[in-house]
């Protein structure tokens, strides 16, 4: 999974369309139409930077479900929506988004920088050093306002990702 990741903040009639199933085609049509409405206020984009964030955020792995909630649910946590090997995506409803924005508002990148530093990063596609933390802390700034924003208008989020 080395791929651009974005996150879009859902309205109610987006998170109710997306959650009222019809399968991986559904999931991706909905998806689709968020994606090309791409309201600015409403995006952050992690390009490649999503997957060290989210070890980062976990134990350092990459996986569903590793470390302790809330920060495990930032990128690839909450409920899972697509079942296909080729696109992921995760779904956190207003209440995970809030607990998410909380957990991140007071770290920073001096503490990124320390994670980063502890975790030993299995199977990652990057190349680990001073460089690649660098790409990777730039995105943080973005991860903790766009949570701070969605969880202050009572959005949902939405994690997506193609490989």
């Amino acid at each position: 999974m080395a791929c651009l990741g974005v996150l879009f903040a859902l309205t109610e009639e987006q998170s109710a369309r997306l959650l009222a199933g019809g399968g991986d085609e559904r999931v991706r049509e909905v998806v689709e139409e968020v994606e090309e409405a791409w309201d600015v206020l409403r995006v952050c984009e992690l390009d490649k930077a999503w997957d060290a964030l989210h070890r980062c955020l976990t134990d350092g792995r990459l996986h569903y479900d590793n470390g302790r909630f809330p920060l495990s649910h930032a990128i690839l946590g909450g409920r899972p929506l697509h079942e296909g090997e080729d696109y992921e995506v995760c779904f956190l409803d207003p209440a995970q988004v809030r607990a998410v924005a909380e957990a991140l508002a007071p770290l920073d990148g001096a503490w990124l920088r320390r994670r980063y530093a502890e975790l030993e990063f299995e199977d990652y596609d990057g190349e680990r050093g001073e460089d690649d933390l660098d790409y990777t802390e730039a995105f943080f700034p973005d991860l903790r306002e766009f949570y701070q924003a969605a969880a202050a208008d009572g959005l949902a989020v939405v994690f997506t990702v193609d490989q």
